[in-house]
């Protein structure tokens, strides 16, 4: 059995404040984007290990058993009596994006493994096993526009629809750790709720729809900096970092011509009409 994991951009980001246990809480609006990974699982009837991974594409840092679909694997694996199988991961969604390619394939693991093998699991329940793997991977079980508070775990159905809007996704060859990210930042909170702002039209947003990791890691890399600004040049109506970076989104007029990936020629480049 194949799918296909996608991938989400952040509309806007407001960290509001720090919790006690060293977290933050923020407000984000998780979207889904058709740029995937693809994930295929085949049982295996004879076999010397609980699994195999053949990884493709994109290359994966760490070793394997710290791969988000092994652990939703060996999570499923302990609750359920699962054969030993064999898992082949193309990734196409670049890492340390901001764009939750890694949280997108352990959710898809989980759905994928429930279907394979007739677990039978209620959407509540693989949204309680993605939970354990990252605060966004329960986002990916439905995969609908929403409104993320808490630690990004906490999720709000929205009604949001940008189909017809053209998308464009610049990735530099920049890493962005999370610490890195939330060095800079002062918690506040936002004058306006993100709620509200995403309502008003798109050609709106430049001005009220923030995020606040921009702050912080502007200045520590321009060239993501130089990203947005190239996009805006280009015609895009909106544009911004997703989540801590380092991929930048500009959204585009369906009857405006996407600029070429041969301006962005070192960078990961990614269009589409949504």
């Amino acid at each position: 059995m194949i799918v296909f994991p996608c991938c989400k951009i952040n509309l806007g980001l407001n960290v509001t404040e720090r919790r006690p246990d060293g977290y933050h809480n923020l407000e984000t609006i998780f979207y889904p984007i058709p740029l995937t990974d693809a994930l295929e699982v085949v049982p295996l009837k004879e076999a010397d290990a609980p699994y195999r991974l053949a990884q493709y594409g994109n290359a994966i840092e760490g070793p394997v058993e710290k791969n988000l679909v092994v652990k939703a694997y060996l999570m499923l694996k302990a609750d359920y009596a699962l054969p030993p199988v064999d898992i082949h991961l193309y990734k196409h969604i670049p890492s340390g994006a901001g764009l939750g390619g890694g949280s997108s394939d352990a959710a898809y693991m989980l759905c994928l493994l429930n279907k394979l093998f007739n677990l039978q699991l209620s959407e509540e329940k693989l949204i309680d096993y993605a939970s354990r793997l990252g605060a966004d991977c329960a986002f990916f079980v439905h995969g609908h526009p929403t409104f993320a508070t808490g630690i990004g775990n906490i999720f709000s159905p929205i009604t949001l629809d940008l189909k017809g809007w053209q998308i464009v996704i610049v990735k530099p060859d920049i890493f962005v750790s999370t610490p890195e990210a939330f060095r800079g930042i002062t918690p506040h909170k936002p004058t306006h709720s993100l709620l509200d702002i995403v309502q008003q039209p798109v050609n709106t947003w430049r001005q009220s729809m923030l995020n606040d990791f921009e702050d912080s890691i502007f200045p520590a890399h321009p060239r993501i900096q130089e990203i947005k600004e190239q996009l805006y040049e280009a015609g895009a109506v909106y544009a911004a970092m997703s989540g801590s970076g380092s991929s930048v989104y500009g959204l585009f007029e369906a009857t405006c011509s996407l600029p070429d990936n041969a301006d962005f020629p070192d960078d990961f480049y990614f269009s589409c009409i949504l």
